[in-house]
């Protein structure tokens, strides 16, 4: 099972990105699909998830809500994070992850089951 990030890059503030998290070899619409970021010095922080049919997002903390959405498309085996607004702030790694749709905390990275390698998003000012 494979979870390949993808979308991240340099912008500038104010700018949006969507970033991509497509999944080989899993059956996708069974997982809860995560989205969690590490800026430097900091603490891998939950940003937003979705449950497998798309009607349910679990949101993260006030730092991104309003500006991040989760989305999925299950017949492309693929998850999706829209960010709009984007800050200087908001740079860091960003990981996308799998995670029974049972699974108890999804706010939780170790409760997830897979997980993709990271794409970095950098956002000037």
């Amino acid at each position: 099972v494979q979870l390949q990030a993808s979308g991240g890059g340099l912008v500038q503030a104010g700018d949006s990105l969507r970033l991509s998290c497509a999944a080989s070899a899993l059956s996708f619409n069974s997982y809860i699909m995560g989205w969690f970021r590490q800026g430097r010095g900091n603490e891998r922080e939950f940003l937003s998830a979705i449950d497998w049919s798309g009607a349910t997002t679990y949101s993260s903390a006030d730092s991104v809500k309003g500006r991040f959405t989760s989305s999925r498309d299950n017949a492309k085996k693929t998850a999706y994070l829209q960010m709009n607004s984007l800050k200087p702030e908001d740079t860091a790694v960003y990981y996308c992850a799998a995670a029974w749709s049972q699974v108890r905390d999804v706010t939780d990275y170790g409760r997830y089951t897979y997980y993709g390698r990271g794409t970095l998003v950098t956002v000037s000012s």
